[in-house]
């Protein structure tokens, strides 16, 4: 059960921790406010569930085929376009600004964006039937597998933001313009990676 877990454990850092859309969107959440980093990251998770309760339930083999992946690769790349522009749009906002914005509506809006760009992720899917195969061949506990990588997954989607948020205060304006573009430019450049590989792959 403990090597099960542990096993669960680095599995969840090594999908939490790699640069990819939903890190960069914590990390831009992150710098307007800590909240906002966690719940775009809760956001995500709650996706994550989703796909992992339909491989129990056997939906999933259902939904892994190419029309379907095609489909959702499309909807993910059009949804990281938006996300990249809407960042864009607002890469001159003073970092201060957004503190005073915290409510329900603007925590639950977040939530959603992280949960719908996980959703519309069609690796997402490859990522946890992968998972499923490692954990019936190496013949693990999915229980426990599956704690210790929710576990690992939670930590860092917590403490992540939390040192975004902490060392705000020494990024200038200046970079924080630079840091909404370089966000925009790699979110619009996964949004044309997956475009493409749904078309001619």
């Amino acid at each position: 059960m403990i090597e099960s877990f542990f096993e669960g454990f680095l599995l969840g850092l090594g999908a939490a921790v790699p640069l990819g859309p939903i890190n960069i969107l914590i990390m831009n959440q992150a710098l307007k406010n800590y909240k906002f980093g966690v719940a775009t990251g809760f956001g995500a998770m709650s996706a994550d569930m989703i796909y992992l309760i339909m491989i129990f339930i056997g939906l999933i083999s259902f939904m892994n085929n190419p029309i379907f992946l095609n489909i959702l690769g499309i909807l993910g790349s059009l949804f990281l376009l938006y996300l990249g522009i809407k960042i864009y749009q607002n890469r001159n906002k003073q970092l201060e600004s957004h503190q005073s914005k915290i409510t329900t509506h603007n925590i639950f809006k977040i939530y959603i964006q992280g949960f719908i760009l996980t959703l519309l992720n069609p690796y997402t899917i490859a990522f946890w039937l992968s998972i499923a195969g490692y954990v019936v061949n190496k013949e693990l506990d999915i229980f426990f597998t599956i704690a210790g990588m929710l576990s690992a997954i939670t930590l860092w989607i917590t403490m992540m933001p939390y040192f975004i948020n902490k060392t705000k205060h020494k990024i200038s304006q200046r970079v924080s313009v630079f840091i909404n573009i370089f966000s925009f430019v790699i979110l619009c450049g996964f949004a044309i990676s997956l475009f493409v590989h749904v078309l001619f792959y």
